[in-house]
């Protein structure tokens, strides 16, 4: 909201592409594009209207030739004529998305976008979003569905009670806090670890049937194939093993909860 001149800051500082938002506003803004959360659009205007509109309020000449561009990319063309009003939720969100994208940013807010989408429009967005920052324009998007910044962001943050608590490369994040596990499945179980196994990164689970090594994949030797003598000398035998690692949710979860203590449980404003 700051960053995007809907709240002043009482406090510090923001320059967007060098442009301060309190002092150079126009130049700012006239970087930024925003889509809402909420679904707030001028319900007696047309898709065309509405989208030419926004052009126009940053000062930007006419340029059908783009509005038509955008609308088509949104699937909204043969709605151009049609009112707001009379639009679905989902096409509501598409005109949002166009009114942003209507004056050229360079700079591109996305609050929360697929919410309430379907699976198709969604798809969609994403590879509209795809083909944008491959042109340049920076996308700042704000989720909690933390499959979608796994698979669209090059970096992420992880806000927590207001706090941006970590901004990383994604393949760092994942390097440093993810994990990897590999899972043993017993052919005869357990009733406890062995005390040749007791040092090792190791747990017993499902009632002693399931034997779980955590490794960090980033060290020369993962201990895996030193692990697998060991029990062949103790005569643990198994039927079964898979490899896993962390999700980005594994590691934002982890994040979120880490110092929480068990009277303040984690809140749902926290936020990918």
């Amino acid at each position: 909201n700051i960053v995007c001149g809907i709240v002043r800051p009482s406090s510090g500082s923001v320059t967007a592409d060098g442009h301060d938002v309190v002092r150079d506003y126009r130049a700012a803004r006239a970087l930024i594009g925003l889509v809402p959360q909420e679904l707030s659009t001028d319900a007696f205007e047309t898709v065309w209207s509405t989208v030419t509109f926004s052009r126009g309020l940053f000062g930007k000449p006419p340029n059908p030739a783009h509005i038509e561009k955008v609308l088509r990319d949104l699937s909204l063309w043969d709605k151009k004529d049609s009112k707001i009003m009379t639009l679905s939720g989902g096409m509501k969100r598409r005109v949002l998305i166009a009114k942003a994208l209507a004056h050229e940013p360079k700079i591109l807010f996305l609050d929360e976008p697929t919410a309430g989408v379907d699976v198709e429009l969604r798809q969609g967005m994403w590879q509209m979003v795809r083909e944008l920052r491959e042109k340049g324009v920076t996308i700042i998007l704000t989720t909690h569905y933390i499959e979608e910044a796994e698979e669209m962001a090059d970096r992420i943050g992880v806000i927590r009670k207001g706090e941006l608590i970590v901004v990383e490369d994604k393949a760092a994040l994942m390097r440093e806090l993810g994990k990897k596990q590999l899972t043993l499945t017993l052919r005869t179980p357990l009733q406890r670890l062995p005390e040749a196994l007791a040092g090792l990164p190791l747990e017993l689970t499902a009632e002693g049937h399931t034997l779980v090594y955590t490794f960090d994949t980033q060290r020369d030797e993962t201990g895996i194939a030193a692990l697998l003598r060991q029990l062949a000398e103790l005569g643990i035998d198994f039927k079964d093993l898979h490899s896993s690692e962390s999700s980005l949710e594994d590691i934002f979860v982890g994040l979120v909860h880490a110092g929480v203590s068990a009277d303040q449980p984690a809140t749902q404003q926290e936020t990918a």
